[in-house]
């Protein structure tokens, strides 16, 4: 099982400084970079094949690397076009996706209890796997999905109307794929990007494939764990404030 670390945009609806904006995997909660924060759950977890696709000052990624001397080393996939949307990373990141094995498809910007990523790894077969949280905020900005007879049929921010489904929730923004679904993944993302829409977030092509029912998708619930995704100021607050004492202490996973 290998781990794509997704840290290539710019950040800006933080709306920090020109000169103090950074790539969001590096901001600080309690001493610790979302980036290592990571790299210890994934260790932990026993991934240990990570790369870490970045953009947006790269080389500040690069130097946090450095300074934690982590090993193994992730690989380092730039997306120099990260101003696009994330499918474009995604596709930076393909040959990744197709070496074999179960792939995690992961957003670097997420403060997250080390159980979420438990879910999302457990068990050895091959599996595709999408995190639930039922207990999210109404509103444009979560992305849904939703789930019918235990089945995902929809990911998306904006629902179709008259959408029949029996549970909804929030997609964390965290993917488990086996090697055939990765494949194809790939393939879907690498349509976006040769059609013009290079654009558009990751989560359409992960839609496209829900949608197809050509794999077989799961869906774990994480509801009651604390998380975040982290896009705003005020994120920001409620991440230090309210997640952080919230979580598990980390279990190891030391370089």
């Amino acid at each position: 099982m290998r781990a794509i670390i997704l840290a290539a945009g710019r950040g800006v609806r933080l709306q920090l400084p020109e000169d103090s904006q950074l790539p969001k995997c590096l901001l600080r909660f309690d001493g610790m970079t979302l980036l290592e924060r990571h790299l210890r759950m994934l260790k932990s977890a026993g991934v240990e094949d990570v790369a870490i696709a970045v953009g947006f000052r790269h080389e500040l990624v690069e130097a946090e690397l450095m300074s934690l001397n982590w090993e193994p080393r992730p690989e380092i996939v730039i997306n120099m076009q990260f101003e696009l949307g994330s499918v474009l990373t995604v596709h930076t990141a393909a040959h990744v996706m197709t070496r074999g094995g179960d792939i995690l498809l992961m957003d670097a910007d997420v403060l997250y209890d080390e159980r979420i990523l438990i879910a999302l790894t457990a068990g050895s077969r091959p599996v595709n796997r999408l995190l639930i949280d039922r207990d999210f905020e109404p509103g444009d900005e979560p992305v849904k999905l939703c789930v019918r007879n235990g089945v995902p049929i929809e990911l998306r921010k904006q629902l179709a109307a008259g959408l029949e489904f029996d549970t909804i929730g929030e997609s964390v923004g965290f993917f488990r794929f086996d090697q055939v679904a990765a494949r194809r993944l790939a393939a879907l993302v690498a349509d976006y990007v040769d059609s013009g829409r290079a654009q558009m977030p990751h989560e359409e092509a992960v839609r496209d494939l829900l949608r197809e029912r050509s794999q077989v998708l799961e869906v774990a619930d994480v509801t009651g764990l604390p998380w975040i995704e982290i896009d705003f100021p005020n994120d920001v607050i409620r991440a230090a404030r309210d997640v952080l004492p919230q979580l598990k202490p980390l279990s190891g996973g030391a370089p």
